[in-house]
């Protein structure tokens, strides 16, 4: 059986699978609901700095997208961080803490951008023994009209300051959480080493606006008739999210940062996908409060049985497996070609391949044939783009299949060539590298 102990900047957790800083870790009573039901670590909701708690609104705090099933695919949350006493917080991490050691303990934390703040809390939540700190700089409402959360995280400058800060004023791993509401991840995540974080963790929430009521003309969830924009979260959140963790992977100045991953995990192969695109472990909220804490255990064993199948002992044969595959668009090979196949035993004659690529690609898919509704791709016209393989309801279906070197592209005209071509090598590029050119000498007279 697959070994999927965690070690994750000295933390060590039973699985990589950690419930994110949220409300499914507000308090020692989920927090321990969590424990019992699998999950390897929790970041506890971000903590505040002492004095009068923070204010949530009172009525709803969560919109959603849905799929046409009603399966959940996004919620946006216009909660802030903890309302609870920051005293009772640190009493329930050190009970919780002494009670499951094996267990790993991330306290998140979100104060205002003066060191004199950092410096007081840092030892409050080192005292309690929890395992490390998150950095939240990735809050997108409420807190960052205040200054903090995402404020700090758009500013690669105030992240290596307040890393440095918590780096000089604990023991502890400091963890740093990142904002996706930016242009480019690897800046931040770029200061975050600069200030000496020992990992990051990404994605958090993204700026959103999920729906108007159309009734009411307020932008949803409504509060007395207005709405605010929140922190976009879920299934739909994941491709952001993957792509992001493996920018800072493959980034010359970011590669070996420790990664912890978040977005849209819902599933084992969510969790595998983040593994292998470099992130250490992986954190998870909203599955949780969409299915409840056991979701970890399906998850936990759908992680063990595929790493059996493919012979992978533990998460080392895992983490980062993809990454060297992820490149930049100018490097794909221009010299590989594919054409879709429909197996016409499995298709049961829907039509949205046709109707896609007709209305919407290239007019490559056939609608009749001899009077008979009929599918069948035109290899004339298939440019190998793979939305017919996207549209199709039946999978397996229609699979996309690679021309080998030496067969004609009916197509274009042109033979496949066995050798790799890319952009940047093509000769309508304006930029193309052309050839060192050879220089001839002379002839001796």
């Amino acid at each position: 059986m697959a070994d999927i102990r965690n070690n994750f900047i000295g933390i060590k957790s039973p699985n990589p699978f950690w419930l994110a800083s949220a409300p499914p870790t507000d308090k020692a009573y989920n927090v321990v609901r969590a424990f019992q039901a699998g999950w390897g670590g929790v970041v506890w909701k971000t903590l505040g700095e002492e004095g009068p708690p923070v204010v949530n609104v009172n009525g709803p705090r969560y919109g959603a997208i849905w799929g046409a099933d009603r399966r959940l695919l996004g919620l946006n949350n216009i909660e802030l961080i903890t309302d609870r006493n920051l005293q009772l917080n640190l009493q329930e991490m050190k009970q919780v803490k002494k009670d499951w050691p094996d267990r790993a303990i991330i306290a998140s934390i979100m104060v205002p951008c003066e060191e004199e703040a950092w410096k007081a809390i840092l030892p409050l939540v080192e005292e309690t023994e929890v395992d490390g700190i998150e950095l939240n700089f990735g809050c997108p409402h409420g807190m960052s009209e205040r200054g903090m959360g995402s404020a700090v995280g758009q500013v690669p400058e105030y992240i290596e300051m307040v890393a440095r800060w918590c780096k000089q004023y604990t023991r502890m791993p400091v963890i740093v959480k990142l904002t996706p509401n930016i242009t480019d991840i690897r800046y931040p995540a770029r200061a975050a080493k600069r200030g000496g974080a020992d990992a990051v963790s990404l994605i958090n929430t993204i700026s959103s606006i999920t729906a108007v009521n159309l009734d009411s003309f307020s932008p949803e969830p409504s509060i007395d008739g207005r709405g605010s924009h929140g922190g976009y979260c879920g299934p739909a959140v994941k491709p952001i999210a993957l792509n992001m963790v493996a920018e800072i992977a493959r980034d010359g100045e970011t590669r070996g940062l420790p990664i912890s991953g978040i977005g849209g995990v819902t599933t084992w192969r969510d969790a595998a996908e983040f593994l292998a695109l470099g992130a250490g472990n992986v954190q998870v909220c909203t599955a949780a409060m969409t299915y409840g804490f056991k979701i970890v255990q399906e998850m936990i064993e759908g992680l063990k049985s595929w790493m059996d199948e493919k012979g992978h002992a533990t998460l080392d044969d895992v983490i980062g497996r993809a990454t060297p595959n992820v490149t930049d668009w100018q490097y794909l090979n221009l010299n590989y070609v594919t054409k879709a196949k429909i197996n016409q035993d499995l298709c049961i004659k829907c039509g949205r391949c046709h109707i896609a690529c007709e209305d919407t690609s290239h007019q490559a898919i056939t609608h009749l044939v001899d009077g008979a509704r009929h599918f069948e791709v035109i290899e004339e016209e298939c440019v190998g783009c793979n939305l017919c393989v996207n549209v199709c309801p039946v999978s397996g279906c229609i699979d996309m299949i690679p021309l080998a070197a030496g067969e004609l592209d009916r197509r274009t005209g042109k033979v496949v060539q066995p050798t790799y071509a890319n952009w940047t090598q093509h000769p309508n590029n304006p930029m193309a590298q052309k050839p060192t050119p050879v220089q001839v000498p002379e002839p001796a007279e």
